[in-house]
């Protein structure tokens, strides 16, 4: 009986030993799993700020229309107009990243413009030709909840320079250089984390003051350019 007693006794220390170093495998195994589903988790989120954001820096290059408001005057000429050739020009910008949503930009393009009478000076046709490099400095805010669809707005402002300019019906033509604000409204499409689709608008406030010579008589205006600068091109991501 005793011995009896004894195996029992033997049976359910055996089978608790048993239970107890197979809970404590069980709990070694569902830390390991913890584990390593943590990393995974880390890994994939590090792996999408990779490829939303490898650098803060992103260059741009686009095919620009340049499509000029037609309007402007000659000071003391009454019913004076003037109007103004439209182009489309390559155009390169780059991109500095503050945050996710913080951005700046600046836009380098040139154009050149030739410049008509218009209204009661109609009849000078081409007054001239100028060159015109209007960089831009804007400051954009980026929409990041959309996915590879990235769109966003902006404003800022440009200094316009004018340069190589050449009379044309006029005996001369200076158009001075003018600052103004800027408009913008775009966005990127990326591909993957270096490259994207972009489009882009961007309104500029701009209207110089300029000098001419007509008939040896001298004469000043403002040409109202105000243009709209529409693009398309490609983006890339550092």
């Amino acid at each position: 009986m005793a011995r009896t007693r004894v195996g029992v006794v033997q049976g359910i220390t055996a089978a608790v030993i048993l239970m107890l170093m197979g809970q404590q495998a069980a709990a070694a195994d569902l830390v390991q799993a913890a584990s390593v589903l943590e990393v995974g988790v880390l890994a994939s989120d590090e792996g999408d700020l990779a490829w939303e954001w490898p650098s803060p820096w992103q260059i741009r290059l686009r095919g620009l229309g340049v499509i000029t408001q037609d309007s402007g005057y000659v000071n003391g000429v009454p019913g004076s107009d003037l109007s103004y050739s439209r182009s489309v020009v390559p155009e390169l910008d780059i991109t500095y990243f503050f945050t996710d949503n913080i951005a700046t930009e600046l836009v380098l393009a040139t154009t050149r413009a030739n410049v008509y009478g218009e209204g009661v000076v109609g009849g000078l046709g081409n007054i001239g030709t100028v060159w015109i490099l209007p960089p831009t400095l804007t400051l954009q805010y980026h929409f990041t909840d959309f996915g590879a669809f990235k769109p966003y707005v902006g404003a800022g402002v440009n200094y316009t320079m004018f340069f190589n300019q050449d009379a044309g019906s006029a005996d001369a033509l200076q158009v001075k250089n003018t600052s103004g604000a800027a408009l913008q409204v775009g966005f990127d499409y990326m591909v993957d984390e270096h490259w994207g689709i972009n489009f882009d608008v961007k309104k500029l406030f701009l209207r110089p003051d300029f000098d001419v010579t007509v008939a040896g008589a001298k004469l000043t205006g403002k040409a109202e350019l105000d243009p709209w600068l529409i693009g398309a091109g490609l983006t890339y991501r550092f």
